[in-house]
């Protein structure tokens, strides 16, 4: 360690200029003097404002190696440095602290100068004059302007640099975002693209998975349907409608456990089973039962609930079986409505079947509404839904056919709650 210089001192300018002439006898870069300066003023500004004097320690520390060592300064107070977080924390040139109120700074010293000028040798720190400042006769006071001078043409320097790049990098970011902006437009018009074929996709699947309409002299018939979910054509809910051969319209309602195309795999298979079974003259009553028994070996986790309605068109007869599905509505012409209940028990439910056959006729005028319990139950209040279908009901029930399922649907999902497939098929005997 080479021999170092102390002095003390009563006012700022005399520690700035002893500061900053340490630094300029070290050749340290402009702005780490400019910063060391403005430390050393913050910390000791308390001090000397209370009529305390600062200690200034100095001196240059070798390195051993080819690199010119570090210089090392110090700056006493009587003051605990350390119980000033937010101070410490905000200096231009961070130091290290002691807790007994000193600051100390260490900066790397640049290469040796071989010319011997005035600057000094590196590693060697000028004795400090007896007063420590410009009011005892230190360096001239043009010699300190200059000084100021640098750091501030440093500093300027510094800031038109910053400045430039500001400029450049908002330049590079304006580009930037002109290119993601005609990337985005692409990007929104190919997700339209896919939107619109997705879109077909899957109308051409539910439009598959829907049964052709039929049009059977003596009966209207209308169908609507929603998918809980906008990504899936389809869900646990399907239809069948077809005339036997005898001339009646066997229609079956079937509602599968779950949610979208993974559900609409057991709706289906309950709806085939359902249909071959009908075609070959299976009794009515007897059709849910041995669906479940075709399909449980197969599929032991089915669960479904299945509406049948067997309605002759010449004669107005109306038959139901049903396994664990809403009850069928139906809106007699000149009567109050009613709910048709039949007992039984759905697929892959303990014994399952229709407990009974319900048999009653359908008049000129009157109309039927087979449903899933997505229509119905969009509040969680099965019982209060149930209400508000016969209210929707009578209110559309002038209205063309076609129209009748969907403004009832619309009309039962103001508010929905509870999302869920949807199902609304109505059958109407056109008025005499």
């Amino acid at each position: 360690m080479t021999d170092n210089t102390t002095s003390h001192h009563h006012t700022l300018p005399s520690l700035r200029h002893a500061v900053r002439g340490i630094a300029r006898a070290h050749r340290l870069p402009v702005e780490t003097r400019a910063r060391l300066v403005m430390s050393a003023v913050e910390l000791a500004r308390t001090e000397i404002a209370a009529g305390r004097p600062v200690r200034l320690e100095a001196y240059a520390e070798p390195s051993g190696g080819e690199s010119a060592g570090q210089l090392v300064v110090t700056l006493d107070t009587l003051s605990d440095l350390t119980a000033d977080r937010d101070g410490i924390a905000d200096l231009p040139l961070p130091a290290q602290f002691a807790s007994g109120g000193s600051a100390t700074w260490r900066m790397p010293l640049p290469g040796r100068r071989g010319d011997g000028g005035s600057g000094g040798e590196a590693g060697t720190v000028p004795p400090a004059r007896s007063g420590g400042g410009p009011e005892a006769g230190g360096d001239c006071p043009t010699s300190e302007i200059h000084a100021v001078e640098q750091e501030l043409r440093a500093t300027l320097a510094r800031l038109d640099a910053l400045t430039a790049e500001h400029r450049r990098l908002k330049h590079e970011l304006a580009e930037t975002n002109r290119g993601t902006l005609a990337l985005y437009v692409q990007l929104e018009e190919r997700d339209e693209q896919l939107r619109k074929a997705h879109g077909q996709t899957l109308r051409e699947l539910e439009d598959a998975l829907r049964p052709a309409p039929i049009e059977v002299d003596g009966l209207e018939m209308a169908v609507h349907y929603a998918p809980a979910g906008t990504d899936a054509p389809t869900g646990g809910d399907l239809y069948d409608w077809l005339q036997l051969p005898d001339g009646t319209v066997h229609i079956t309602v079937v509602d599968a456990l779950g949610h979208g195309v993974t559900s609409t795999r057991g709706a289906l298979n309950v709806t085939h089973a359902v249909r071959t079974l009908a075609l070959e003259g299976h009794p009515l009553e007897s059709i849910i039962a041995r669906t479940a028994e075709i399909l449980m070996p197969f599929d032991s986790e089915l669960m479904s609930t299945v509406l049948l309605a067997r309605i002759n068109p010449a004669t107005g007869d109306l038959f139901l079986a049903n396994g664990s599905h809403p009850p069928a509505l139906l809106l007699p012409a000149g009567g109050e409505p009613e709910y048709l209940e039949v007992r039984g028990r759905g697929i892959g439910y303990p014994l399952p079947g229709s407990e009974r056959l319900l048999h009653t006729r359908m008049g000129p005028g009157d109309m039927l509404i087979l449903y899933t319990d997505g229509l119905t139950e969009s509040r969680k209040d099965p019982r209060e839904g149930e209400k508000r279908l016969i209210e929707a009901s009578r209110r559309h029930a002038d209205r063309p056919i076609t129209e009748v399922p969907g403004a009832i649907a619309e009309d039962m999902h103001t508010v929905i709650l509870h999302p869920d497939d949807t199902l609304a098929l109505a059958v109407r005997v056109p008025p005499a």
